[in-house]
C-alpha cells in the first residue's frame, strides 16, 4: 500500500516545491523580487494591494501542502517493516580469498 502512495505523493511534493519557489519569487518585497519584471501587469490585474494578499494566501497553502507531503513521505520511507538486510538478496557464502602470499627468499648467509 505504501509503495502505491509514494509515487503520486512524490509528484505532488515536487510540483508544490517548484510552484512555491515561483510564488515566493513573484511576491513584491522591498527589492521587488521577480515581481519587478511583471510589476505593471500585477498591479493592473490584482489592483494595488490585491497581488500581495492573493500571493500570500497561495504561498501559505502551497507551503502547507509541501510540509504535509514532506512529513508523509518521511513517514512512509521509515515505516516499512523490512530491514535493509532483508531487502537485499542473500549473497552466497564465500570463504576467505584463496590467494597465497609468497614469502620473500631468505638472505644468503654472509661468509
Amino acid at each position: 500500500m505504501a509503495e502505491l502512495l509514494k509515487t503520486p505523493l512524490t509528484v505532488v511534493h515536487v510540483l508544490a516545491c517548484l510552484f512555491l519557489m515561483v510564488v515566493v519569487l513573484l511576491q513584491p518585497g522591498k527589492s521587488g523580487g521577480m515581481g519587478a519584471f511583471t510589476g505593471a501587469a500585477a498591479q493592473q490585474v490584482f489592483g494595488g494591494r490585491g497581488a500581495g494578499n492573493i500571493l500570500t494566501k497561495i504561498s501559505w497553502t502551497t507551503a502547507s501542502i509541501f510540509f504535509v507531503t514532506s512529513i508523509t513521505l518521511a513517514y512512509l520511507s521509515t515505516s516499512s517493516d523490512e530491514s535493509l538486510a532483508k531487502r537485499a538478496p542473500a549473497a552466497p557464502a564465500k570463504g576467505p580469498p584463496t590467494t597465497q602470499v609468497q614469502t620473500p627468499p631468505a638472505p644468503a648467509p654472509s661468509k
